[in-house]
Parts: C-alpha cells; structure tokens; sequence
C-alpha cells in the first residue's frame, strides 16, 4: 500500500516515519509538512520525497498516516478521505466534537478504512491483555492513570510541543486512559472531571452504561521519579491489572499498519476506528468544559 506521511516533528521522525519505512507491505512515497526546512531534511532521513502540495501527495497514495497536532489532523484527514485515502490517524483525533464528527463522516462517506493509534492496543503485551479481559463479563471498577514527566523536568522531546502545552495531559494522555477503560466497562453516561494540584493533572469519574464506575488521574506535570502508567479493573473475574509497554512506539505503530491493511482487505471496521476516536474525543470535550479556564 503507497502511504503519505504528514508531519516532521518528534512523533512523526521517531515512530511514524521508521515504522512506515521498515514496514515489508508499505511503500512510503513522500513527507509533507508545515514548513519546507523539516519536510526535506525527514524525507532524506526515510529516503523519500519531500511534498510542498498535500493534495499532490494524497494523490499519489492509496493511504496517509497523520502526525499532527490534532486540530491540524481532523480537517486533513477529511481531506485525505475525500481523495480516497485509508487514514492511520493519530490520538486524539480532534479536540472537539464537531471536528471529530467530521472524521467520523468522512469516512463513511467515501468507505475509506481508518485505525487511530491508541498506543496501547497495538503493543504487544498491553494489547494482548486489552483483548482477553475485554473476552469476561462482569467488570465493575476500573481505573487508569498516566503520570508522565513532559512538564517536571524530564528529558522529553516533547516538552516543546505547543499544543501539549496548551491542552496538557487531559488531551494528550487521555485518550490512552479512555482507551482502556470504555472497552472493558462499556459506553460512559456520565463524567465529572476536576483539576490536580500540580501543572496540568486532571482528575476523572466515569459512570459507565453498564453500572460500572471508574476513574483516572492524568498528568504530565510529575517528576520522573513519580511517572508511571498504571490500570486495572475489578469484578466478577477478579481483579486485572495492565502489564508494562516494554516494546518502542515504532513497533507499536508497525502493528497499527497491520491493522489498517486488515480492515482494509475485510472491510471490517477496527475497535480503534474513527467512530471510537470520536467517543473518546466527545468525552474528553464534556471533561475540559468543566475545568477552570487556564
């Protein structure tokens, strides 16, 4: 399959690019991005072409993986999906409703395949879990945290990233906490959400359809000796906890490829598909409006 890629930043030059170059059944025709500096130095890196016209390059390919800041991605990838292009799209796909719904359209508009990488489904150990507590009933607690050092002082090439630092760890960490817990608990009636003592941490209550409950504690505001992602669910079955992601993103992203190529050929919709990203997005919106403005 001939795949665009849109983006030059850290995201795009450490996992989008090498996975999408490595990979036996893609054939990465070209770079575009915002600024013409970036789109050829990473387009020599990967051993490619550089494009200056987005619309020239969806042309040229059958399918696009987008590593934007997300509200430079939604109307891309509507773009991309009215051309014809499969979309490998990142989390969150959009940071509001509208946006996303507009995803979500697109793509059942012009039948175009579309997986969203939640990190966590496509790592091998965590993904594999995902699937086998999702196979058992009767989950009744559940809880996801993601505390990350991108703001307390780690070493991180994404302490720059403007819209992280304008969203913070609500938007950019939530959609993987989300991730875990709507497949496990089922859809969410209700959530009430609460800002953390430090920097940007967030708390979240959900009330699930089921009568489950759950929660989360999202921040990228800890020292790194206080970072950890951790899960777990509780129920009928006992209690589940998330194994480490011991495996690099690139190889991670490799499998979400797979998965689009699969849903693709079947033209089966994934579980990480627009209309899941547009959940998660609808639910991420109703928490940040009950936050204090910053």
């Amino acid at each position: 399959m001939k795949f665009g890629l849109l983006g030059t930043g850290p995201w795009a030059d450490r996992t989008h690019g090498p996975a999408l170059a490595a990979h036996p059944d893609v054939e990465l025709v070209g770079v575009w991005g915002r600024r013409p500096e970036p789109t050829g130095a990473l387009a020599t890196r990967l051993e490619t072409t550089p494009y200056a016209d987005v619309d020239a390059l969806f042309a040229d390919c059958d399918a696009v993986a987008v590593a934007l800041p997300p509200d430079v991605q939604a109307p891309l990838a509507v773009r991309a999906a009215e051309a014809g292009c499969h979309l490998l799209l990142d989390k969150p796909v959009a940071t509001t409703p509208e946006g996303a719904h507009r995803v979500t359209e697109a793509v059942r508009r012009r039948g175009v395949g579309c997986v969203v990488f939640f990190t966590l489904h496509f790592s091998a150990a965590t993904g594999d879990w995902l699937r086998e507590q999702a196979r058992q009933d009767g989950w009744q607690v559940g809880r996801a945290d993601w505390l990350s050092p991108v703001f307390g002082g780690g070493d991180s090439p994404y302490s720059a990233s403007p819209w992280r630092r304008e969203k913070g760890a609500l938007w950019d960490v939530g959609p993987h906490a989300l991730s875990v817990l709507l497949p496990l608990l089922g859809p969410v009636e209700t959530v009430t959400a609460a800002p953390g003592g430090t920097g940007d941490t967030v708390h979240l209550v959900l009330r699930h359809a089921s009568g489950a409950s759950s929660s989360c504690v999202l921040s990228h505001s800890v020292t790194p000796a206080a970072a950890d992602v951790t899960a777990e669910v509780r129920g009928t079955p006992g209690v589940a906890a998330l194994p480490v992601r011991d495996e690099a993103p690139d190889v991670s992203f490799g499998r979400a490829v797979d998965a689009l190529l699969t849903s693709v050929r079947t033209g089966e919709e994934h579980l990480c598909g627009a209309r899941f990203a547009e959940e998660v997005t609808s639910l991420l919106h109703a928490a940040q409006e009950q936050l204090p403005a910053s």
